[in-house]
C-alpha cells in the first residue's frame, strides 16, 4: 500500500487577477506551487464545484519529482470574492487554467482531477489537448442531468440513504421534496443569514453522509473544509445550470483526447458518482486504463483510493521523467 507523501508547504503562492466583471468585482484566483520547481508539472483540480484545495491534496505527488500546482477555483477557498457566482462557469475555469499555465511558464502538464475535478479535467483536455501530458481521473463525474439528479433528486442516492434524504427534504413543501435544488438555492440566497447558513449546513450534512463508504477509514478534517455557505452556493449554481456543459456532452468529444495517456480510478461503491460513469467513459475510450477499486467509495482520502492515486502518480513520474 502506498500512503500519502509527507505534508509539505508551498514554495510560492499567487493571487491572479482575472477579468473585471459587470458588477465591478474582479475574480482573484489563489494558486500555489509545491514540490520541485524543475519537476514534472502537475495541476490538481479540486471537486465540488465549490470545495477548494486542502493541504492533503499536495501529498499525492512525490515532491522531489513533481512541480505541484494547486488552485482554488472561482468563488472557492482562498480565491476571492468568496462565493461569487458572476462570471463563474465551466468555461471560465478552463480559461483560468490556461491563464495559470501561461503565467507559470508551463508548456505542458499532467492533469489530476477527482469528481467535479475530473469533469473539469476532461473539459480542459478536450479544448487544449496539446497542453496535456497525461491525466489521472478519480471518481469520474460526467456532469449530465442524470448524474446531478442521482445526488440531488429522489430516486438515486436517496434510495440508499433514505433517512439522510428525509433530513434533507422534510422541512420543504411536499411539491419541492422530489427535486429540492431550486428550493435550497432560494434559501442560500435569502436575505436572512440564518436561513442561508441553515440551508448550507443541511446540504453539507447530506453530502458528507453519502461521500464515505466506511467512517472509520476516512474522516475529513473540519479545519480544512471551506466555508459551507460559499461551497453550497457554488455547487448549486453549477448543478442548476447542468455544469454549463449540457450542449457539449463530454462523451461526445473523446476523439480529440484519445491519444492522451490516462488512468481512471473509481471506487466500486461510490455513491456520489456511481461507477457507471467511469464505465461509460471507458467504453467510449478503451485506450484509457480503468482501475476499479474494490471496497472503496467516493472519498479521495480512503486508504485504497489513496493507494491507487499515489501508484498512478508514481507510474506517470517514471514514464514522464
Amino acid at each position: 500500500m502506498f500512503p500519502l507523501y509527507p505534508d509539505i508547504e508551498p514554495y510560492k503562492t499567487h493571487l491572479i487577477d482575472m477579468e473585471v466583471m459587470p458588477n465591478g468585482n474582479c475574480h482573484q484566483v489563489y494558486v500555489e506551487e509545491c514540490g520541485n520547481p524543475t519537476g514534472i508539472p502537475v495541476v490538481f483540480l479540486h471537486g465540488g464545484p465549490g470545495s477548494g484545495c486542502r493541504p492533503q491534496h499536495r501529498c499525492y505527488f512525490d515532491p522531489d519529482l513533481y512541480r505541484i500546482i494547486l488552485f482554488d477555483q472561482r468563488g472557492c477557498g482562498r480565491s476571492t470574492p468568496l462565493g461569487e457566482l458572476e462570471n463563474n462557469s465551466s468555461q471560465h475555469l478552463v480559461d483560468d487554467m490556461e491563464t495559470i499555465r501561461q503565467q507559470l511558464n508551463i508548456s505542458q502538464w499532467l492533469v489530476f482531477g477527482g469528481s467535479w475535478g475530473a469533469t473539469l479535467a476532461l473539459l480542459y483536455a478536450q479544448q487544449h489537448p496539446e497542453k496535456v501530458l497525461a491525466m489521472i481521473l478519480r471518481g469520474v463525474f460526467l456532469g449530465r442531468e442524470q448524474d446531478i439528479n442521482w445526488v440531488y433528486a429522489e430516486g438515486g442516492a436517496s434510495k440508499l440513504f433514505p433517512e439522510a434524504w428525509h433530513q434533507l427534504v422534510k422541512d420543504l413543501p411536499s411539491s419541492q421534496q422530489q427535486t429540492p435544488l431550486n428550493a435550497y438555492f432560494q434559501q442560500l440566497t435569502d436575505d436572512d443569514k440564518s436561513i442561508q447558513m441553515a440551508a448550507a449546513m443541511t446540504l453539507n450534512a447530506w453530502e458528507d453522509t453519502i461521500v464515505k463508504l466506511r467512517d472509520h477509514e476516512y474522516e475529513a478534517d473540519p479545519k480544512e473544509e471551506p466555508g459551507p455557505l460559499a461551497h453550497s452556493l457554488v455547487q448549486l449554481h453549477y448543478a442548476l445550470k447542468q455544469c454549463f456543459i449540457a450542449e457539449t456532452p463530454l462523451l461526445n468529444n473523446i476523439d480529440v483526447i484519445r491519444h492522451i495517456p490516462t488512468t481512471i480510478i473509481h471506487g466500486r461503491y461510490d455513491i456520489v458518482c456511481p461507477m457507471q460513469q467511469s464505465w461509460e467513459l471507458h467504453q467510449q475510450w478503451p485506450e484509457a486504463d480503468l482501475n476499479i477499486v474494490s471496497m472503496a467509495g467516493h472519498a479521495a482520502g480512503e486508504p485504497a483510493i489513496v493507494n491507487a492515486l499515489v501508484s498512478a502518480t508514481r507510474e506517470f513520474a517514471a514514464q514522464l521523467s
